[in-house]
């Protein structure tokens, strides 16, 4: 027979506003409980300081308290730090806190591994172990919050999901999770502060934008040509840019929120004037941008980053099509934190 307790994390609203009613409690230390979960990111039930000490123990017979912890971390040349955080079933995922100079940025993971194949991607290497639960993912941003005030005195500004594994494929979790981060009752942040990057599926690219979140899309797109991009996404043979295109259409319909093209330059796989022309001719079908993202290389990766100069012709052309495009800098790249690089491999334990 299993007897655990359940996780206060996962409790509903009516699992709680019925466990203040069974403890003949006022119905504000509900209200209270939230604030010390989702705010001030307790690790134990005694820290609930202005609840009365029998509810506290009430809490403590009835729940528990699963958090996620960081358990290792690494700080790069350019400041950017590296945090891997130990979840409750003891496996590791890892988030970036990555400062600018007007902006602090968060990275987050959705899964332990990733549902996908890219082959540019470290990530993508290992075994797809399980989602994140919302709160798993609610609380690295919760967690980084505070390591933001503490290294660079100031808070996150901006939140991305590009850590590890495929956001989309662990819908459900992120929904919520999003839903507690911009809302009053947890960090309070504005949904156009959030991004969530996907390697383009399209189903769930159109109910992402049926759920009307207010959040920010990017894409992995690497190829406008099928067969390239199946060379370097291979999962994307199931999701023809066709199927991805009219989805993404659909999305600014719901939305009015352009897209964002992420996009690695490769040598010998992207790199010629043909491809560049089909890049613009996919742009000029849906409102976007483009994001030229360095090349980070990994082990046993076969790809190269092209030649600078083939970079800056992409970027000529676009705007000659008045697609705007901006070359977004790898940073943490010495520890193994930059795009693409994340895979549990760590340094300083805490």
């Amino acid at each position: 027979m299993n007897n655990q307790k359940p996780n206060i994390r996962d409790a509903t609203v009516s699992d709680l506003e019925n466990f203040v009613k069974t403890a003949n409690q006022p119905s504000f230390r509900k209200s209270q409980i939230d604030q010390w979960l989702w705010q001030k990111n307790i690790d134990s039930f005694a820290q609930m300081t202005n609840l009365p000490s029998e509810l506290r123990t009430q809490l403590q017979q009835h729940f528990e308290l699963r958090n996620i912890q960081i358990h290792q971390y690494q700080i790069s040349a350019d400041k950017t730090i590296k945090f891997a955080f130990k979840l409750p079933d003891r496996h590791l995922i890892e988030s970036v806190l990555i400062p600018t100079e007007n902006r602090v940025t968060v990275c987050i993971s959705s899964q332990v591994g990733c549902s996908l194949d890219c082959r540019f991607c470290a990530t993508a290497k290992m075994k797809r172990i399980r989602n994140l639960y919302w709160w798993e993912i609610y609380q690295q941003v919760q967690f980084l919050q505070s390591k933001s005030f503490h290294y660079f005195q100031t808070p996150v500004t901006n939140v991305v999901f590009m850590g590890m594994g495929e956001p989309l494929m662990n819908f459900n979790n992120v929904i919520s999770s999003l839903g507690l981060m911009t809302s009053t009752d947890g960090l309070n942040m504005s949904p156009g502060r959030f991004t969530v990057s996907t390697s383009g599926i399209p189903k769930l690219i159109c109910r992402l934008a049926d759920e009307n979140t207010g959040v920010n899309l990017a894409v992995s797109l690497h190829s406008a040509n099928q067969d390239i991009r199946k060379e370097i996404m291979p999962f994307s043979e199931k999701f023809p840019l066709v199927q991805l295109l009219d989805s993404l259409v659909y999305w600014y319909r719901k939305t009015n929120v352009k897209i964002t093209f992420e996009y690695l330059v490769l040598k010998n796989v992207n790199d010629t004037m043909e491809d560049i022309y089909q890049l613009v001719d996919f742009c000029k079908k849906v409102p976007c941008k483009v994001n030229f993202i360095e090349y980070n290389p990994i082990e046993g990766d076969r790809f190269q980053e092209a030649d600078w100069n083939i970079v800056e012709q992409y970027q000529k052309i676009l705007l000659k099509h008045n697609i705007h495009s901006t070359i977004r800098r790898s940073r943490g790249g010495d520890i193994d934190a930059a795009c693409g690089q994340l895979a549990n491999k760590m340094g300083v334990t805490l």
